[in-house]
């Protein structure tokens, strides 16, 4: 089936693509003047990466903190027990619980954006991790999302901290910001985004890591960013 593209999607891609993008700059500058809809549209990036072979599934993972923060609103559930429970909630989580969350996912209650947990419930929440898992949100140290220091984890993510890990097409992706936000402020959390990328690279490959970057919003077409070093 042929996805039919409204005409605001198509006007959006006739304007965009008679642009030659040669900056980052540039790009987030005709995102911002093309801006249609009435809602604030996140800006969505795309880093596509050199694999070898079939590495693509777990090529990338890593966290980062966007210095301006995602402009959404995260909700966080907390795998955690006793005084820790208290922890989370006074840190600001929104959901906190152990065996009664579990069973709550187990029903195919997932109403949060990210899940922390404390290392202990790891072994606890293992039976969940086909439910998480697909959706890229199972709590894991390498995302930075299996901690003792839940204050300080749970207060990041609410300023802007956001997972990252690349599909088994070696594709990361992420929103790095609303269209509201100053050029400046976008251009910032671009960059920082795309050097945590490229420090989550593995010892097995060799060479350049990150083959394309492209840009895209909620409701336009994508724009390949040109001369990224």
């Amino acid at each position: 089936m042929v996805r039919k593209r409204s005409k605001r999607y198509l006007e959006n891609k006739k304007k965009i693509s008679e642009i030659k993008t040669s900056s980052l700059n540039e790009a987030i500058k005709t995102f911002k003047s093309n801006k249609t809809v009435k809602f604030d549209e996140t800006l969505d990036i795309s880093i596509m990466l050199n694999k070898e072979k079939n590495k693509g599934e777990g090529l990338s993972k890593g966290f980062t903190k966007l210095p301006n923060g995602t402009g959404k609103k995260v909700q966080v559930a907390v795998f955690a027990t006793g005084e820790k429970t208290k922890e989370a909630k006074d840190a600001g989580a929104d959901i906190v619980g152990n065996e009664d969350l579990i069973k709550d996912i187990k029903d195919g209650k997932i109403n949060f954006d990210v899940a922390v947990a404390t290392p202990d419930m790891m072994k606890d929440i293992a039976v969940i991790g086909e439910k998480l898992g697909p959706l890229g949100i199972m709590p894991n140290p390498k995302t930075g999302t299996v901690t003792e220091d839940l204050s300080k984890t749970i207060k990041d993510i609410k300023d802007g901290q956001i997972q990252f890990r690349s599909e088994k097409n070696a594709i990361v992706q992420a929103g790095i910001g609303k269209l509201s936000f100053t050029e400046e402020n976008l251009i910032s959390n671009f960059k920082e985004f795309v050097n945590a990328v490229k420090k989550s690279k593995p010892d097995s490959i060799k060479g350049k890591f990150i083959n394309k970057i492209y840009l895209s919003t909620s409701m336009g077409p994508s724009m390949r960013i040109e001369n990224i070093k």
